[in-house]
């Protein structure tokens, strides 16, 4: 196999410096009002009507005192009774508004919470879908997994909750700011300034545990990267004996997760207690200032006009209380809106990946050619296949899919800086065998990933059909290439899904001949529900050549024009190869094939042998002619010289 792509960073490991980009919060407040333009503004109004009745109970101590206080001296019942009852229906209807309101709001909330995370999950699994090879070549599974998992999972804590709760303590300051602003002045300005003093704490151990939350989720992904690795490669390790190097690394991952984890919530657990003891001492001083003015007759600054006695500050202490009380509340869900903030970075981070570009306009067709030799498209299936070319005139030109193949002087690198392939040239004519030979890391499987424009080549030209690849449709070239790859990946499913998969219109029919073709329906009817057998785990519960035997049929059901075999037949055993072989031969016919293989008795019968070597051809032509050259292939095929 042709080396693979570096990594972006050591072990995929991300960077240690949290990003902080209160641009997301912006992002994700735009997406929901985009979503749900009707529903986000009622959940508001709910908000507001539950935080307005907050303050409600205020303005009732403060009449009923001061009803009481009017009426105590001539104990008058009958008319404090008739001003009292007003005052109590309006409080009992508040709180029924509130109770209304607060039960439609977590419905609305319900609704919009999981609407707006299936279209963010949506959204990044269709970008996801369109990212090149490269992508997933240079960030580990399990961290892009981490994504669709805790990342969304701090994205539906802020929506469901967070704001929510945000918007509604903040309400309710604001409401019971302006209740003490018209009872009294002076007594708000006590309760500011320790609002003030809070306000310089929260910000100072709040912006600390933000930082840790946010490597908190960074180390989160890598912790289940790791995880995830070592699950696929459990076999290796446990055939090396490696589980004791296996938790030594995974203990040094978790450990960073746990410091900080523990720094991020250390912090965030000591922010309430303090909040609350400031809002303590704070409720203490607001009673003292209280008696004082009081005591010295001190004159009411207020917007009401009312006079500075013991109706006021009974509700003050009171609002003190829930006015201290939702400011510690607002603090703590700064820690939820950072984590939702490292994790909408890191899904907006995938959701901006750049998509792999397509700028082709030739696309695959299904023709049938007339008496006259006229090419003429057609919907049905004909398995005659032309590409379709406009012209910057209007004109459409049909040229058959015949397999001819070209790479003229092709230059390559994974990185600008490191070339893989030099200056390599290939011509697989229509219908020809070219076989790719030489050691790991000599650059095979990286020919065949530039063929089907996995990666794009620096320098040179690749042909097909005469019409450079960079004009063909990326979904019309690949559909025109049928790949069986060394690394198979069988999906959950039946064994005829897995076949089908190659092309979704196949019959059942037509899977089954697939599977005749290439030796695989023998093992498949001896299965316990034979072609219906449900597979899980990647066929785990299949034999490593049973598993290729399945991809095999899957490239053969696509029946393309081109085939490109990378180490296919690597995991099956000699006697199934003989068997594969077959059933290849009859699937190669009159087809373009591209083979890859360490097994150079595999390669024998191709028309054309590439023998390369740090990226370079250095030999070329049929078995015999090489073995006759007694160059390198001599020595690969001899045995003079290994392939690894």
């Amino acid at each position: 196999m042709s080396k693979q792509p570096p990594k972006a960073m050591p072990n995929g490991a991300p960077s240690r410096k949290p990003p902080m980009d209160l641009k997301a919060l912006g992002r994700l407040v735009k997406l929901l009002f985009t979503y749900y333009p009707v529903l986000i503004p009622l959940i508001i109004v709910c908000i507001l009507f539950s935080a307005g009745a907050a303050a409600i109970p205020d303005i009732f101590i403060q009449k009923v005192i001061a009803i009481v206080a009017k009426y105590q001296p001539t104990m008058d019942l009958a008319g404090a009774t008739a001003e009292l009852v007003p005052q109590i229906l309006f409080l009992v209807g508040a709180y029924a508004i509130s109770l209304v309101a607060v039960v439609v709001q977590a419905q609305l909330s319900a609704i919009v919470t999981q609407g707006f995370l299936y279209k963010m999950r949506k959204d990044m699994f269709a970008r996801m879908q369109r990212l090149p090879v490269r992508y997933f070549d240079t960030h580990k599974h399990g961290d892009i997994m981490s994504t669709y998992t805790n990342d969304i999972d701090t994205i539906r804590q802020l929506v469901s909750q967070s704001l929510p709760t945000a918007i509604r303590t903040l309400s309710v300051v604001v409401f019971v700011l302006c209740v003490m602003l018209y009872y009294s002045v002076w007594m708000t300005l006590v309760i500011l300034a320790g609002v003030l003093v809070m306000s310089v704490v929260s910000k100072k151990i709040g912006g600390g545990s933000a930082k840790y939350f946010m490597r908190q989720q960074q180390s989160m992904g890598k912790t289940e990267g790791y995880v995830q690795e070592m699950m696929n490669g459990q076999k290796v390790v446990k055939v090396f004996s490696h589980e004791g190097k296996s938790a030594r690394e995974f203990k040094a991952i978790n450990e960073e997760l746990f410091d900080d984890a523990y720094k991020a919530h250390a912090y965030a657990n000591t922010l309430g207690p303090i909040i609350m003891n400031i809002g303590n001492i704070l409720y203490v001083i607001v009673a003292v200032a209280g008696g004082l003015f009081l005591t010295l007759g001190a004159p009411n600054l207020s917007i009401s006009g009312l006079a500075f006695e013991i109706s006021i500050i009974v509700p003050f202490l009171n609002m003190t209380k829930q006015f201290t009380g939702n400011i510690n509340q607002l603090s703590q869900q700064i820690n939820s809106v950072v984590m939702a903030l490292a994790g909408a970075n890191r899904v907006f981070d995938l959701i901006d990946q750049q998509p792999e570009t397509d700028d082709g306009y030739v696309t695959l067709v299904n023709v049938e050619v007339d008496e006259e030799g006229n090419i003429v498209e057609t919907d049905k299936r004909s398995n005659i296949w032309a590409w379709k070319h406009p012209h910057q005139d209007g004109t459409l030109t049909y040229t058959l899919v015949r397999g001819d193949v070209r790479l003229v002087d092709v230059d390559f690198g994974y990185r600008e800086d490191k070339t893989v392939l030099h200056g390599v040239s290939v011509y697989a004519e229509p219908g020809q065998k070219v076989a790719f030979v030489g050691a790991t890391g000599a650059g095979k499987t990286t020919i065949t990933n530039l063929i089907n424009r996995f990666y794009d080549i620096a320098d040179g030209k690749i042909r097909y059909d005469g019409i450079n690849i960079n004009k063909i449709k990326k979904d019309d070239l690949r559909r025109s290439l049928g790949i069986v790859l060394q690394d198979t990946n069988l999906f959950s499913g039946s064994v005829m899904d897995n076949i089908r998969y190659g092309r979704l219109d196949a019959t059942d029919q037509e899977c089954i001949e697939a599977s005749i073709l290439v030796g695989a329906d023998d093992f498949i009817t001896r299965l316990p529900n034979g072609y219906d057998t449900l597979l899980s785990n990647n066929g785990a519960n299949l034999s490593q050549g049973q598993r290729q035997l399945i991809a095999i049929a899957r490239a053969a059901v696509a029946d393309p024009p081109v085939m490109i075999l990378d180490e296919a037949t690597s995991s099956i055993d000699t006697h199934t190869e003989a068997i594969v072989q077959r059933g290849m031969d009859k699937l190669m016919e009159g087809r373009t094939v591209f083979v890859i293989a360490h097994r150079l008795s595999t390669v024998k019968n191709s028309d054309v042998i590439m023998v390369l070597e740090k990226g370079r051809i250095i030999e070329r032509g049929s078995h015999d002619d090489l073995i006759e050259k007694k160059g390198k292939y001599y020595q690969l095929y001899t045995g003079a010289f290994e392939l690894e």
